[in-house]
Parts: C-alpha cells; structure tokens; sequence
C-alpha cells in the first residue's frame, strides 16, 4: 500500500512525518511550498511532480489543506484519476456540505472518501497524539485506521460523510467560547487591580478552571501571541459553525458573539497570532 500526503504545512508536515516513520509504508509527499517538500524527501518521502500523480500512484490519499476552496481545488485533480478500490482521507476543516458532495463523486469512481479532522495544535501533531473525528463509510475507516493512529492516540468514529467535520465544528466553537469568557474575565480581574497570575491561582481554587485558561493566562500577561492555532483559522471554523446553526434553524447567541469578536481580530489585522489575541480585541489593549 503506498500512501500520498498533500499538504504539508504547520500541521501537515509533522503529522506526514509520523506516518513515514510508523507506517512502514512508501509515502509519496505534494505541496507548493518546494522547501517543505525537500525536508520530507530528506527523510524518505518520494516528491510528487503534482497532486494528479498522487492521485494516480497511491493506494491511498490524504490531504491537509486550509479551506473548503482548497480541498475543492485539490479534488479538481484527483477527481479524473480516482480509480475503484482507493481510499481518499480529507483532514482538512471545511463545510461538511462540501465534504459530502465531494464524497458522493468519489463513490461514483468506486472510490472512497472519509473526513477525519484533527483536534490539538502542532505539539500533539509532532508527537502523534492529535484527536481525530471521522465521518464516513466504516469498513473505509477499518481499512485506515492503522494510517489515522500514526498521527492521532484518540480516534472517534461518528458516523455518515460530514459527521467528523461536524464534531469539529462543535469543538472549535466551544473553544472560542470558553476562550472568549477567559478574555473577559481577565479583563474584568485586571481593570479591579488583580494580576493574571493572581487570578489564575484564585480559578485554580474553584470550579472554574479550564485549560485554555492554564495554557493561555501565561501567553496574555507576557504579550507573546506565537501562533499554536490562528485567529484566521479560527475566524473561518465559527464562520462555517455559524452557517451550520442557520441551515439547522438554530439561534444559539454565544455562536455570533464568538463570530463577532473574531471578525474584530482580523479587521484589526491578529489573523496569523494565535487565536489567544482575541484577548486584545475585548480588552481594547
């Protein structure tokens, strides 16, 4: 079985890695970043010339792109070469719909198509403990679940195309909520003259705390927003949860405020700090 990647920036690279050294397969690697490309070679990965011929020379084809235009864009080309019996994973965080689309047209070539979207950052995908949600036929999952366990040490299956992306919809919102409420409680603390680190070791005694509060109280008082997850990443998964909760006839308010704050961030130009920056735009520092 050899296996392609495409893909292979902040998250894919890591997680390209861990299947090169735990799969025990041939893996063939694509990406427009040529330098990224050359560093996977380096240790063992054949280059692709373009993503046609992964499509055309692997058994099975994993893509990590940013947006769902991306994916769309990628299928473009692996669409006319998928033949029967291929397995096509998308990691990628797009609009389910896109996804299930993209699914049905692969299942015409008696090819199969799975959703498996990744939860954690890039510490978790270099070292192979990333959690990831999948959607889709499960004899395909079956098939794959060796290749999805080399980048991931807590793997769900959820159900029909879409379900994965759906879950990781509902994880990252959740997230920028509870990111949102950290924001506003530290500037509350600190406007009544209480430090962040006075006020993480006060949470720490009650029910209140969280992780993103442990991991990102330290990031806000230094100022030092380097980039784990993106606010323009972040800004792209409310935006589709928002769309998801209007196609369901939903009024789930915490969803806009979420929304709300991360269009601020990118107007303010935070998209590439980590999504933590947010902290900026609800205390107006």
């Amino acid at each position: 079985m050899k296996i392609g990647f495409i893909g292979i920036g902040l998250m894919g690279k890591p997680m390209s890695t861990n299947i090169l050294k735990k799969s025990g397969r041939p893996l063939m690697v694509f990406d427009l970043n040529k330098e990224k490309v050359a560093e996977m070679v380096s240790l063992g990965a054949e280059e692709a010339s373009s993503i046609k011929e992964v499509g055309e020379k692997c058994d099975v084809v994993v893509s990590m792109v940013p947006k769902s235009e991306h994916v769309i864009s990628v299928y473009e080309e692996l669409l006319p070469v998928a033949k029967e019996g291929q397995i096509f994973i998308d990691m990628s965080t797009i609009d389910p719909e896109v996804s299930r689309e993209l699914s049905k047209k692969i299942a015409e070539k008696k090819a199969s198509m799975i959703d498996a979207p990744v939860v954690k950052s890039v510490p978790a995908a270099e070292t192979g403990t990333l959690g990831i949600y999948v959607g889709g036929c499960k004899e395909t999952y079956e098939k794959v679940k060796n290749i999805l366990a080399c980048m991931g040490n807590n793997i769900i299956y959820l159900g029909e195309n879409g379900a994965g992306l759906v879950m990781k919809l509902c994880h990252n919102t959740l997230v920028s909520q509870i990111q949102n409420g950290v924001n506003e409680m530290i500037t509350l603390a600190q406007k009544s003259g209480i430090s962040v680190e006075e006020f993480m070791t006060a949470v720490s005694y009650g029910g209140a705390q969280n992780f993103y509060l442990d991991t990102k109280g330290k990031v806000i008082a230094e100022g030092n927003f380097k980039t784990a997850f993106s606010v323009e990443n972040m800004n792209k998964d409310v935006n589709l949860t928002s769309t998801l909760v209007k196609k369901l006839g939903l009024t789930l308010p915490g969803v806009e405020v979420a929304k709300n704050v991360y269009a601020q961030a990118m107007e303010l130009g935070y998209g590439k700090e980590d999504f933590s920056a947010t902290y900026k735009v609800v205390s107006k520092k």
